[in-house]
């Protein structure tokens, strides 16, 4: 890519990268000018051809053209560029699909998270009520049996009866 630097922002040459595909540059260029979005950004700058020789040439910003070259399709390029198009082509849906679905499957894959951690979280609050019962019991238990006496021994018969 021929890039030019404009004030700041690259532009890049289309012609150079047309020739590279096999097709028209000025084709591509009127594509891009009837672009309702592209229009507004593409412009003539002078740009180093092949031969090292200035010339102007219509660009687009950096950040456009793979916008652009996503709208090329792929059975109208020259034979050995087809597969790079259309591999392109598939990055970008990707890409696409990527950036547009990222928030919806991390909000997603959050939720089942928190979801997973309430349960755990219910699971320990019930077994920590239930484990706070036994204490309690245990407890109780431990100070009827400190207080007994060989005298309520022998009552009850020489039994340890404390929890009636």
């Amino acid at each position: 890519m021929d890039i030019v630097s404009t004030s700041d922002e690259q532009m890049v040459a289309i012609k150079p990268i047309c020739e590279a595909l096999g097709i028209d540059a000025k084709v591509q260029r009127q594509k891009i000018q009837d672009d309702e979005d592209l229009n507004s950004v593409g412009m003539l700058s002078t740009s180093t051809g092949a031969d090292g020789k200035q010339y102007e040439m219509y660009c687009l910003p950096t950040e456009f053209i793979f916008g652009w070259l996503f709208t090329i399709n792929p059975r109208n390029v020259k034979e050995e560029a087809r597969e790079c198009v259309r591999k392109f082509r598939i990055e970008c849906y990707h890409a696409l699909y990527v950036h547009f679905t990222s928030r919806a499957i991390f909000v997603e894959q959050k939720q089942k998270e928190i979801d997973s951690q309430l349960t755990i979280v219910e699971e320990a609050k019930g077994n920590f009520k239930n484990a706070k019962s036994v204490l309690f019991d245990a407890e109780t238990k431990l100070q009827k049996l400190r207080k007994l006496t060989m005298d309520d021994f022998d009552f009850e018969r020489r039994q340890l009866k404390l929890f009636n």
